[in-house]
């Protein structure tokens, strides 16, 4: 059996994480939290980072500091996982979902005017499989609407836009160290950010709406409760096993590339054909591999073509359901402008095997089912 996914694992997990129990400092901001989110900063240039306990919460810090209220609108496409929307329902907001560009599968730029009323609050753009959106048209528009921009980066991290870290670009980035994700703690995520009043009030936040954190810097001889905040700091043994990852995070990275290169060459004649269509990587864009898609005709082929590689041991999945079709988000979202894109080619969208260590010959193996697939003479 080819699994779609394995958590990244490099050997050194154990080690810290026994390192982490005998420091005797278990729970947040402990050693292990102080060196990912130090690696973070110097990475992505951002003025803090702080890790959470999952991209989820890292949003809803996010929607924290942009002051959501019941009643703003905050845009974002349809195309994204539920935390997206979520992280700003939970604040009171009204969801306007816009259509995607059919290249990266990210939101379309272009339409994100349209969308803006006097009730707009943010845009959240979402580096759909790490590849960016339009960055520099985005925060133009955000600029002069005076919208605040939260980029969901959850898929992104070591992703770059013009040599820019993605995260690092809007008001607010907030990533996800899930175990499906480039680098893990199994659960986990952190959020960027810049400018003196943000980092105090996100420190606030993440630790249950108390200054804590300021009293152990011995800025106040006592900690109380000051603001909203919820408990959104990780375990140190979480953060353990995420530093092993990032120790080793352009060797996970190089690996991936490899895989996701070989995957692209070896699928390139069944696109040449007009048999599938293969990721497109904007130029300025730098990706992570966070994963490699195909796209088949349409959703009968595509279902045909999962349950072709499920028989052959070869786990394939589809990816997310438009939000704006799901009962929550007819409930909380509306769709402005017309659905071209988003749901055509959500329903063509295959996600194939994509994980550190993964093996060529399992690739090869990948390749050869597809092509078999396409081989047959019902799918000529």
């Amino acid at each position: 059996m080819i699994n779609f996914n394995e958590a990244p694992f490099t050997g050194k997990e154990f080690r810290y994480m026994d390192r982490a129990v005998r420091n005797k400092r278990i729970s947040g901001d402990g050693e292990y939290t102080g060196k990912c989110c130090a690696w973070l900063e110097e990475r992505t240039g951002a003025s803090k980072a702080l890790l959470t306990t999952s991209g989820t919460h890292a949003l809803e810090m996010a929607a924290l500091l942009c002051d959501i209220q019941p009643g703003d609108e905050v845009i974002m496409p349809a195309y994204t996982f539920v935390s997206t929307a979520n992280a700003f329902v939970l604040r009171g907001a009204r969801i306007v979902f816009v259509d995607i560009r059919p290249d990266t599968m990210n939101i379309d730029e272009k339409l994100i005017e349209n969308a803006i009323t006097e009730r707009t609050k943010a845009i959240v753009p979402v580096h759909y499989a790490g590849v960016s959106c339009e960055m520099d048209a985005i925060m133009d528009i955000g600029g002069r609407h005076g919208l605040k921009v939260v980029e969901d980066a959850a898929q992104a991290v070591m992703s770059t836009y013009k040599g820019r870290m993605l995260g690092s670009i809007g008001d607010y980035g907030c990533y996800s160290f899930h175990e499906t994700k480039n680098y893990s703690m199994g659960e986990g995520g952190a959020i960027l950010l810049d400018g003196e009043d943000d980092i105090q009030k996100a420190e606030i936040i993440r630790e249950k709406g108390t200054n804590r954190s300021q009293f152990f810097r011995g800025m106040v001889d006592k900690y109380s409760w000051v603001d909203l905040g919820s408990s959104y700091l990780p375990s140190d043994l979480n953060a353990a096993y995420l530093w092993a990852n990032l120790e080793e995070a352009e060797k996970i990275l190089n690996q991936r590339m490899a895989s996701w290169d070989m995957y692209y060459e070896r699928l390139s004649g069944l696109a040449g054909k007009g048999k599938i269509s293969l990721p497109v990587i904007p130029e300025g864009c730098g990706h992570n591999a966070h994963m490699f898609y195909i796209k088949a005709r349409d959703l009968e082929e595509r279902t045909r073509l999962l349950e072709w590689l499920r028989h052959r041991e070869i786990l394939a999945v589809f990816h997310y359901v438009p939000l704006h079709t799901a009962q929550a988000g007819k409930r909380h979202g509306i769709f402005c402008g017309e659905d071209v894109y988003t749901t055509a080619e959500s329903e063509r969208l295959l996600r194939l095997p994509m994980y550190y260590g993964l093996r060529e010959e399992d690739i090869d193996r990948v390749c050869q089912a597809v092509e078999d697939f396409y081989a047959q003479a019902g799918n000529q």
